[in-house]
């Protein structure tokens, strides 16, 4: 676990709430949305990008009003109070060092880190500046993920089973550096994880095949939790060799079945409390032998469709490591989250590597 004072001592003057100065570090696919978001959300001022392609770098700048910096340091020498860092994985912790040391904010993209020893090393950098880090995985900020999230808090929580997660895609052939793990399954792997209460599993079988890069290109994991409340599986496939995208988690358990498809931001859940009735009643027939052939299950069950806001993921996701600058709270998904998911998925691949 983190440490509780890591990210607490927001500083007076943000703690008042004044603007916050902030930065983006890296504005390609994914940074540019940062820099908007920060050019246009009430109280933030966008201070400046940085990019290794100063071409890019300046182009952002010109877009969203602010200043293109040639470094981390000149960032820092303006004068920032938090920044996103979505330059590639490899270079997270050389780029968020310089912030953290001097007690800036900083939102890093997914994963953490690309292996668990730079991931500690960035969680206790923060720990010791107390600077507040955040770890952008923007699924938790998808609407259909929201929605599951209030549905279940209305009501009892689900106690995970079985969980199984499809994620695949068509070749992009972007993020080739790494395999799909870290690319594409870390998602999955920080939703899951979330809804194990942060736990690590304790088994891990994968495998894997590594068609067109260097690394695996399609993963299936197989994650066991034993605990004293019931053993949990977690069945997820990820590969960016499909010829379609789906991005589909169901997840059983003995209190509900909860289904989310991400692409179609579509949702269902059926409670058992809301279905004991006809289900005791649909017990008594088999036992006494009725044919029931003619009923149809999906008409049977009580299903409720989630229900679903138009929150932008990325929009959320800021605002949520905005709070945790002003306030001084720890940010939903930490340092010490982001530590556990990137563990998690070295041990998926190393597990890929021992079934070769």
């Amino acid at each position: 676990m983190a440490d509780s004072t890591a990210g607490t001592n927001p500083s007076p003057e943000v703690a008042k709430g004044r603007t916050l100065r902030c930065g983006a570090v890296g504005v390609g696919r994914m940074g540019q949305h940062h820099a908007r978001v920060y050019a246009n959300e009430p109280g933030c001022e966008l201070v400046g990008v940085v990019d290794s392609s100063p071409e890019r770098a300046a182009e952002i700048a010109a877009k969203f009003n602010c200043r293109a910096f040639p470094t981390e340091q000149a960032l820092l020498d303006a004068g920032v109070d938090a920044v996103s860092i979505a330059v590639p994985t490899t270079a997270h912790q050389k780029s968020a060092e310089p912030f953290l040391r001097n007690k800036v904010a900083c939102l890093i993209e997914k994963p953490l880190a690309p292996d668990a020893k730079q991931a500690i090393q960035l969680k206790e950098l923060a720990e010791s500046t107390g600077a507040c880090l955040m770890v952008g995985h923007i699924e938790r900020f998808n609407p259909i993920m929201r929605a599951m999230q209030r549905a279940t808090a209305q009501a009892s929580q689900i106690t995970p089973r079985f969980i199984e997660v499809h994620r695949v895609s068509p070749m992009t052939f972007r993020s080739v550096d790494v395999g799909v793990v870290m690319d594409m399954m870390i998602h999955d792997l920080d939703v899951v994880l979330m809804l194990m209460g942060g736990q690590e599993p304790d088994e891990i079988q994968a495998s894997g095949v590594a068609a067109i890069t260097e690394h695996e290109d399609i993963c299936n994991a197989r994650l066991v939790w034993r605990r004293p409340t019931g053993n949990c599986v977690a069945n997820i496939t990820g590969s960016r060799l499909a010829l379609k995208t789906e991005r589909v988690t169901r997840i059983t358990g003995e209190d509900a079945y909860v289904k989310i498809d991400y692409a179609a931001k579509k949702g269902v859940i059926i409670r058992r409390l809301a279905n004991e009735i006809q289900m005791n009643e649909v017990r008594e027939q088999i036992r006494s032998g009725s044919d029931l052939t003619m009923l149809k299950w999906h008409e049977l069950v009580n299903v409720e469709n989630l229900e679903i806001d138009d929150g932008e993921p990325i929009v959320m996701e800021i605002r949520e490591f905005l709070d945790a600058v002003r306030s001084g709270r720890r940010p939903t998904i930490d340092a010490a989250s982001g530590s556990v998911n990137v563990r998690v998925a070295e041990r998926i691949v190393e597990a890929i590597k021992e079934n070769r």
